[in-house]
């Protein structure tokens, strides 16, 4: 691994107290807790996880940029799509709202369009993250911040979009590594004061079930996210009408799994670099896997769902719009339309997020076909 920037002080010692806390945990269980309980600890634990502690984490000076932090086309043009589905009435929810900038997008574009729902909701687990939403929407959005409310978990029923970018990836997943006498996952002991890998056999429980239907050959390491296909199940009990719309990077089974992605998708992020230690100080950096869409379209229509679409980033943000919304900056001022140019290469680029990044829609009660997927849906691949 290159060498990554050293931590402050400070930001060492949370990391430690993390690590102890992991430490305490894998003692309690005899010596050995699976990869998913891990990465669930270093994001989430409370007060000392990714996402549950006060470290900044997005834009240009925490760990990684997202979509809605690299221009407010993103959100303008997802307004667009979301503006066509509030026709039909309902609230927007957005799941894990990172540091508001999106829902600030949201609202703004929605209001112009003269869309605005009467309630719009984020689901964030972390304290933190609600704080840094809540005054961002004051500064940014001062007069629209009262439709915004925070939620602790899902509603049971819900009239709208839900929408979530970006974070079907920071699920916990299971390591599931195929050898020539079975399954096995890897799981995280401890060698001193470092955390280490070891693996045991998988022979039950919701990883073994999806990771047993996959024919891949001895050596094969890959992720198997049963929280993925949950959260679809749960999200399809809540809406009562509407859609669902996620955003992220991934791909459907048949590429997840292709022979040449033979050791897994599992990267971290940490300071705008990149690399694959998942036990490089734990609490600082981010821990993702590329999503299987298939088990997502999977688990969406069995919940009584209809894959509405699934399509590239780009696809979907040109049939949404976004070049429309570029128009509307005139070329010849070159101060104002060159960035935003650039912007819009980095969301529709295929060597950036264009076709990396994946959009994925279910519904129930809809009366017509998103425009977002009008063209370039490659449900079939599914």
């Amino acid at each position: 691994m290159p060498p990554l920037p050293k931590p402050s002080a400070d930001a060492l010692q949370h990391s430690l107290r993390l690590s102890a806390r992991i430490r305490d945990e894998i003692a309690a269980a005899g010596g050995w807790i699976d990869f998913a309980r891990y990465m669930e600890l270093a994001l989430y634990a409370p007060g000392l996880g990714y996402y549950s502690a006060g470290a900044m984490k997005f834009g240009q000076d925490g760990d990684f940029v997202t979509a809605p932090e690299i221009s407010t086309l993103f959100g303008h043009t997802l307004a667009r799509q979301l503006a066509q589905v509030l026709t039909g009435g309902g609230d927007v929810l957005e799941l894990g709202a990172g540091s508001g900038r999106l829902a600030v997008d949201l609202l703004s574009e929605l209001e112009r369009l003269d869309a605005l729902p009467p309630r719009y909701f984020i689901l964030e687990v972390s304290p933190d993250l609600r704080q840094r939403q809540h005054a961002l929407l004051r500064e940014r959005a001062p007069r629209l911040a009262e439709r915004v409310s925070w939620l602790e978990s899902l509603p049971q029923r819900f009239k709208g979009a839900i929408v979530g970018n970006e974070v079907l990836d920071a699920l916990p997943v299971h390591l599931a590594v195929w050898r020539e006498d079975g399954l096995y996952q890897r799981g995280v002991e401890v060698h001193g004061e470092n955390f280490a890998w070891r693996e045991r056999p998988l022979t039950s429980g919701a990883a073994w079930e999806m990771a047993h239907r996959l024919d891949l050959a001895p050596g094969y390491l890959s992720e198997i996210a049963p929280a993925v296909p949950a959260l679809v199940r749960s999200l399809a009990s809540s809406l009562e009408q509407g859609v669902l719309l996620l955003i992220d990077y991934g791909f459907g089974a048949a590429e997840y799994y292709h022979p040449q992605r033979r050791l897994g998708t599992l990267m971290c992020h940490y300071r705008h670099h990149s690399h694959d230690d998942p036990f490089f100080l734990p609490g600082l950096q981010d821990i993702t896997a590329h999503v299987d869409f298939s088990a997502a379209a999977a688990a969406g229509t069995e919940a009584g769902l209809d894959l509405l679409g699934y399509t590239s980033q780009a696809h979907f943000l040109l049939n949404c719009g976004l070049t429309d919304l570029l128009g509307q900056v005139g070329a010849e001022d070159a101060a104002a339309y060159l960035p935003l140019a650039n912007q819009a290469q980095a969301l529709l680029s295929p060597a950036e997020m264009g076709d990396l990044f994946k959009a994925i829609a279910f519904g129930r009660g809809l009366g017509e076909p998103l425009r977002g997927f009008s063209r370039g849906d490659k449900s079939a691949a599914l």
